[in-house]
């Protein structure tokens, strides 16, 4: 047995599994990064692009990746250190500081025209933010099919004030509290934070969770510095043959600064940043002994919030919270149904392929590191073999 309470002989079938992505021309480069009892234990495969400088960098734990939607967790995190100094509250309206949402309207038909609306019930709060159940958020719709789906689209990424203020000109899709949407409760609230703080967003984060957790390679883009440890992001070519090429290269739109800090899918970082970030949550908020949120703040970050009523008619399909529910910013794990996180696990995965979970029944953290687009979908087979071989190397 390993440290940590692995099986050294299981384990291999871990390193198997991304020999196999990393062959198949899935990706150029793999990483599983796994923490639990006081040891780590890093399988990473392959090489940062397949083409260029990249294909000569073997991929490692300080590898810079798109986190895209595992932003969402580090957002959360930092606003709770403005609840927990009192700059914000969780059940306060957020008009004061964001009046562009403030009296908002709301659409009669979630499908209908943009001018048929009723007034908000109430106002948006930032636990609606953080439990993304604030009234708007991603439709999924065919284009020139739903109006408020196409209206969403446009509104673009220009920075954060002109963001809001797009936003708050729409109606809402639903009441507010009445269901969970997807994804912008994230952004605004980064909005929310940079207006409580009076610094931009990204300083906010690097001042509140970056620093002190020592996330050095975490931000909104890559300095030059660090380009020669930044992956490339691969998507899939829609011809037939359905071959990787390049959707983001290192010198692409990261190698700047963002206009648009996005708290949605903005961060890029590296596995271990993120393992500083997961086991400070694991250790209850603290990190190398000091305390960065309170042991309650991460009780909330990670509990499931989420009414029944509101898992009946949310989700990104039917069925959806039947075994998982959402806490802030981050899914929460209900129910086990397969070789796989233990209820009460939580975490979440990023659009190119990286996906994290936090398990306190095994004192496990895991990530995974890919970069290409459209794998982060946990109902791909991968995920359920990732999964499988991570959970059937415990062997205490």
């Amino acid at each position: 047995m390993s440290a940590g309470g692995f099986s050294v002989r299981r384990l291999v079938r871990v390193r198997e599994l991304l020999d196999r992505q990393v062959g198949s021309g899935l990706v150029p480069g793999a990483m599983v990064v796994l923490a639990r009892r006081g040891a780590r234990h890093v399988e990473a495969v392959g090489t940062l692009a397949f083409e260029g400088a990249g294909s000569a960098v073997p991929m490692a734990p300080d590898t810079i990746v798109r986190m895209a939607s595992m932003t969402k967790p580090v957002v959360a995190a930092c606003a709770m250190t403005l609840v927990e100094d009192c700059t914000l509250r969780l059940d306060d309206p957020v008009d004061e500081l964001l009046p562009e949402l403030a009296d908002m309207r709301v659409l009669a038909d979630p499908e209908g025209p943009l001018a048929d609306t009723v007034p908000a019930a109430r106002p948006i709060t930032l636990r609606d933010l953080l439990t993304f159940t604030l009234g708007t958020g991603m439709v999924v719709a065919e284009p020139g099919t739903v109006p408020i789906a196409d209206a969403l689209d446009t509104i673009g990424e220009p920075d954060l004030d002109e963001w809001v203020r797009r936003l708050g000109a729409l109606p809402l899709v639903h009441q507010p509290g009445a269901r969970w949407m997807y994804e912008t409760g994230a952004d605004v609230t980064g909005a929310l934070i940079a207006r409580a703080t009076g610094v931009s967003f990204g300083a906010a984060l690097r001042e509140r969770i970056c620093e002190p957790l020592g996330m050095k390679d975490t931000g909104f883009s890559v300095d030059g510095a660090g380009l020669a440890r930044f992956a490339t992001a691969y998507e899939r070519d829609p011809g037939p043959a359905g071959a990787a090429v390049v959707a983001d290269p290192p010198d692409g739109s990261f190698s700047r600064p963002a206009v648009f800090e996005g708290g949605g899918g903005g961060l890029v970082s590296t596995a271990e940043d993120y393992l500083s970030f997961a086991s400070a949550l694991l250790a209850g908020g603290t990190h190398r002994g000091e305390r960065v949120l309170s042991r309650l703040s991460t009780s909330l970050l990670t509990t499931d919030h989420l009414t029944p009523a509101q898992k009946a008619v949310s989700g990104f399909w039917p069925g959806y919270f039947d075994n998982r529910g959402w806490g802030f910013g981050m899914s929460v794990v209900t129910r086990r149904t397969h070789l796989g996180p233990s209820v009460g696990s939580y975490g979440w995965s990023g659009f190119y392929g990286t996906a994290w979970y936090n398990d306190p029944a095994e004192d496990l953290t895991a990530i995974v590191v890919l970069q290409r687009a459209h794998l982060g979908d946990q109902r791909l087979r991968m995920w359920n073999d990732f999964w499988t071989t991570v959970y059937q190397a415990i062997d205490d």
